[in-house]
Parts: C-alpha cells; structure tokens; sequence
C-alpha cells in the first residue's frame, strides 16, 4: 500500500500555495527558454529512466487510486483511463523517450526574408512560458505533459485529477528525480499538492499573471469550466463527437475493420467513434454486417428506423445521441442520403474533433476531407489515430478544436509562440 493521502495533502493557505508555485515556475521559465537542447534531452532521459525505475511504486500507488475509483462506483470507461499495468509504465516511459527524439523547436527559424533595404528578417520558434494544465483520471499525461513543456522549454504547472493523485504523485517523484539528476531546477515540472477544487479556480485566474496558457484534458464539464471561467488563453476540445461515414463506394471488408477498430479499440478515448453514418446506397448490404459486427462485440446501437429494421436489438435513437459523447461501448449508427447528407450531419452535431470516411472514390474522399470542418479528417483510417504519439509528436497535451494558434495534437511545436529577429546594417526609417 502507498501511503495515506492525508500525509500528502497538507496545503496550508491554498491561495499561498499556488502563488509560490506560479511565481517558482515564472522564476523557471527563463532558465528552461535558454537552457540547450543537450540539458533538456539529457533530463528527458534520465526521466523516463526514472520512471521505469519507480515502475513498482508507481503501480502500487495506482493500485490504491483504482481500488478508490471502483468503490467509488466510477464507470467502466473512466477505470480503463485510470488503470495502469506493467505495459502502460513503459508505454509511459517511451513516450518521454520519444518526445526526446523529436528535434528541439526552440530556435528554429521558420521563415527569412530580405527587405529592398537590405534589412533581414527572420521568425523564430520560441516558448510560451508557463503552461497549466489541469486533467482527469489518466495518470499518463503527468509524464507526457512534463516532457513536452520541458522539450519546448516551457515551465509547467500540472493540476492532475482526484482520482488519479497517487498515481500522478509517484510519476511526478519520477520526472523531479530526472530533473535534478539533470541538472534542471525540479520547480519545471510542479504539480498541484491538493485536490481541493480552489486550486483549479486560482489557476483559471492566471496566478496573478505567472500563468500564459492552460490546457483542459478530461471532460465534458471540466471542459466547459475552463473555458467559461479562464483569464488567460486555453487550448481545449469541449468533448469528442466522432463519426465514421461509410460510402457506396467503400469496401466492406475495410468498413468492418476499420468501424470496430475506431469503436471498440479503446472506447474511452476522445478519439474514439460515437456514431456510424452509413450511405443509403449501400444500406442493403453493408448496414447488417457493421451492426452484427458491433453488437457481437459487446458494443449497443442506438439507430433511427433504419438501422432498428437490420436487427431487433438495436434502441431506437434519440436526438441527444447524436450529439453525445459515450466515452463507453455505445454507438449512434443512422442511414443518410450519400456523402452530403453526411457532412450536413457531421456539422450539425459533430464537435470539430475527429472525423473518418471510408470509400474507394477518390473524388467523395476529397469532398469529405476538404468539407467537413474538424481538427482531424481521415481518409480509410481509424479515428483511433487521433492522438500526438501517432502523428509523430512523441506525445500530446491533448486535441485542441479552437481556430486560434493550436488545432488538432498538441505537441511541442504547438507549444511554442514566435518572435521576429531584425540584422540590419544602420537602416533608418524614412
């Protein structure tokens, strides 16, 4: 057993407390924006072995937060985020490891011109100082948001869920151990020492301006709190309405793979499909076998009259399914009138989150992909693939659906802002 959480939940003054973390992580920022890429990927390295070394008591301490969940009464799909096994500690652990890998973004000239004067002009990748990011129940992304804030040179203030705190504590006692092994003050990876809900509303008013930017990764309502009541910038996806749409032209074979993998890999995931729309030209052939497929998979459909006629086990739908996020083994499934009836679907009731078509039609892909207004669009892939470890950003903060700045994984170049460097050689303005 880890030890009780009242030894570790002493605060003192909340308000005292996360005013010396914002002001720690302000102090930070600049060491971390001037630090070389060499000390970041050294303390990255030494992070994820740490990790893997403090496997045991990262396991039992999770043991202890699942034990909590699950007399708690908390669902299937939140116990599954919350879960950690031998697996998922290293999956943790190379995941630091790849964010490592990634080439630094700090530095990086992304455009350079030359004025008639003579003047050149270049825009440069730099950091955006102090990220917040406030969580729920999945215990990894402590590690994942440490090690993208410290490889962007970011300063980072992590808020984890309740029900993860032992979880999150004994990952964090990891990356502070790579810190300072590194040669990094620990205070650029800080993690909020209560539960206590307060924290989250002083961090939602910037820490008295030490905070730049927050990053919301859990749901529905924590989701919406950030975004009504923040005082500084947020990066956030309200919640992960996600449709496949299958086309006339789309192979079955492909469809079945493909539908039960976005479905029913993970259901838990923001990426994970919530309704099936499926062309009417191809209902009479492909709508039995999707639905077979997934109810055999222990997956229940609510459909509209369409669907319920292919088999008697599918529940009517309502007008709030298509619009809700299950997170659980539940999908919406509705025939639709061929690839415009889809889009006009996908824009009434989709979140801009995650979007797949499946077809053979190379042109209808084309429409659908140009078309459909989401962070992510896919052509014959999983929704699944929704996620920053694969699109190659070693990892992610989470999904941004905004327009401003950041859309789609949040990795370490969405975690940079730019500045503009001038070499001039005595030019004057006339």
């Amino acid at each position: 057993m880890t030890a009780p959480l009242k030894s570790i939940e002493g605060t003192g003054d909340i308000a005292a407390t996360m005013g010396d973390i914002g002001r720690a992580a302000r102090a930070v920022a600049r060491v971390l924006a001037l630090a070389s890429p060499a000390q970041k990927d050294r303390a990255l390295g030494l992070m994820a072995a740490a990790v893997r070394a403090h496997s045991a008591r990262i396991l039992a301490a999770n043991a202890d937060d699942v034990a909590d969940a699950r007399a708690g009464g908390l669902s299937g799909a939140v116990l599954d985020r919350l879960a950690l096994d031998d697996s998922r500690v290293e999956g943790i652990a190379v995941a630091i490891e790849a964010v490592r890998a990634l080439a630094d973004p700090v530095g990086t000239v992304t455009e350079s011109w030359t004025r008639p004067n003579g003047m050149i002009i270049e825009r440069v990748r730099v950091p955006l100082g102090v990220i917040g990011i406030i969580y729920e129940s999945r215990p990894n992304v402590t590690a994942d948001a440490g090690a993208l804030c410290l490889k962007s040179g970011n300063a980072a203030i992590l808020r984890g869920g309740s029900d993860s705190t032992r979880s999150s504590r004994a990952i964090h006692a990891a990356l502070q151990q790579g810190l300072r092994e590194g040669g990094l003050p620990e205070a650029a990876i800080q993690l909020v020492p209560t539960r206590d809900r307060a924290a989250v509303g002083l961090m939602l008013t910037g820490l008295d301006g030490n905070l730049d930017v927050i990053v919301p990764r859990g749901g529905k309502s924590l989701v919406a709190r950030v975004q009504s009541d923040a005082r500084v910038p947020v990066f956030a996806h309200l919640e992960g309405v996600v449709h496949v749409y299958i086309d006339k032209a789309a192979s079955l074979d492909m469809a079945k793979t493909i539908v039960l993998n976005a479905k029913m890999r993970r259901t838990g995931v923001c990426g994970a499909a919530e309704t099936l729309l499926v062309d009417r030209a191809v209902a009479a052939t492909q709508l039995k076998p999707l639905i077979e497929m997934l109810i055999d998979a222990g997956c229940e459909i609510r459909g509209d009259k369409a669907v319920q006629a292919v088999d008697a086990r599918v529940k009517q739908a309502s007008e709030e399914d298509w619009s809700t996020e299950y997170l659980d083994a539940i999908i919406a499934a509705k025939v639709v009138d061929g690839v415009d009836a889809a889009i006009a679907h996908i824009e009434r009731y989709g979140s801009h989150h995650t979007d797949a078509i499946v077809t053979d039609d190379a042109a209808t892909a084309e429409k659908f992909l140009a078309q459909v207004d989401s962070a992510i669009v896919l052509h014959n892939a999983s929704t699944q693939f929704a996620d920053g470890g694969e699109f190659g950003f070693g990892a992610e903060i989470g999904i941004a659906t905004g327009r401003l700045h950041a859309r789609g994984p949040v990795g370490v170049d969405q975690l940079t802002t730019f500045k503009y460097r001038i070499r001039g050689s005595g030019q004057i303005r006339p």
